[in-house]
């Protein structure tokens, strides 16, 4: 046997039938706590984990064998990146594997939400014929602006290259090469002066933390409707009923909050959840955004095809 893997995440059958092939003994919790983790991880050569458990240092130490780290779905943030290479411990990810996901996803939430499709629906659920007042617009003619240019604004783009919308991206990062379908910005304050809706598509980071609050919003040279289908923490959550209630924001589509599920949020975050929930130009869904069948399979081999190089 090739050792012990912890598999902390929901994954699909592609991965763990790999993994046994190859040699492998594994231990499936995919509810575990971090002490559960530390006592499991002691004789584990690997373990696999999503948003629910957080490989820190502590972690880390106290699994001695570890070989490898893999990350079911985008953001590395979950992982103590640094500390686990200096242990000479391969962290892998499958940022690649949900971005279509997430891309269908967030021009699912435009159109149900600019064609009114969620609210027309519930109107006649309750027997209402309503024709005029869930009258739409289209996205042709729009500007947006995809901010973070990586696997899934890519995917976001090609979805929309055929809309007939003028796509803006910026990437403080990397440089995005030139396409037929999109327009390169090479400063956020450009994009903040054309887009009609804004579409955010960045990790975790410390420059990244926040960066949609009151100040960013109000530089916006108008009103305009807010994706998020990236990080909560992205966005200051406290900016937003006020910066809707002003008109600097005429929609907010959102797939992640800053603290998630309803039991780990604040008292504050929940009032402001409760809040936004109610209102007609707001839509969000629980972070599912990632969480097709289809996502599920492609992330799994694409971690099974890593770990086995």
């Amino acid at each position: 046997m090739k050792g012990k893997v912890l598999i902390a995440a929901p994954i699909h059958e592609v991965l763990a039938q790999g993994l046994a092939t190859a040699g492998y003994s594994l231990v499936r919790k995919e509810q575990i706590s971090q002490s559960e983790a530390k006592e499991i991880l002691q004789d584990c050569v690997g373990v696999v984990t999503s948003t629910r458990l957080q490989i820190d240092a502590d972690l880390i130490d106290a699994a001695p064998q570890l070989a490898f780290i893999a990350r079911m779905g985008s953001g590395m943030e979950v992982i103590d990146v640094p500390y686990a290479q200096s242990k000479g411990i391969r962290c892998i990810g499958s940022p690649d594997g949900n971005a279509n996901a997430v891309a269908e996803h967030a021009l699912g939430m435009l159109l149900a939400f600019n064609k009114r499709m969620i609210a027309s629906n519930q109107d006649l659920k309750h027997g209402l014929w309503l024709r005029e007042e869930h009258r739409g617009e289209e996205l042709e003619g729009k500007t947006i602006g995809i901010i973070g240019y990586g696997h899934t604004g890519k995917a976001l783009a090609r979805l929309l290259a055929g809309f007939g919308m003028r796509i803006l991206v910026y990437d403080k990062y990397v440089l995005p090469s030139a396409a037929s379908h999109i327009e390169v910005c090479t400063s956020l304050a450009q994009l903040q002066q054309e887009v009609d809706i804004l579409s955010l598509h960045v990790p975790y980071a410390a420059d990244t933390f926040h960066m949609i609050d009151d100040a960013f919003l109000l530089n916006m040279a108008k009103p305009i409707l807010l994706v998020n289908t990236s990080r909560g923490t992205v966005i200051d959550n406290q900016c937003l009923l006020p910066m809707l209630q002003r008109g600097r924001l005429r929609g907010l589509l959102l797939d992640v909050w800053e603290e998630e599920p309803f039991s780990k949020m604040s008292i504050t975050n929940k009032q402001i959840f409760n809040e936004l929930v109610t209102l007609p130009n707001v839509f969000i869904t629980p972070h599912i955004a990632g969480y097709s069948f289809e996502a599920l399979y492609k992330m799994s081999l694409r971690l099974l095809e890593q770990i086995m190089q």
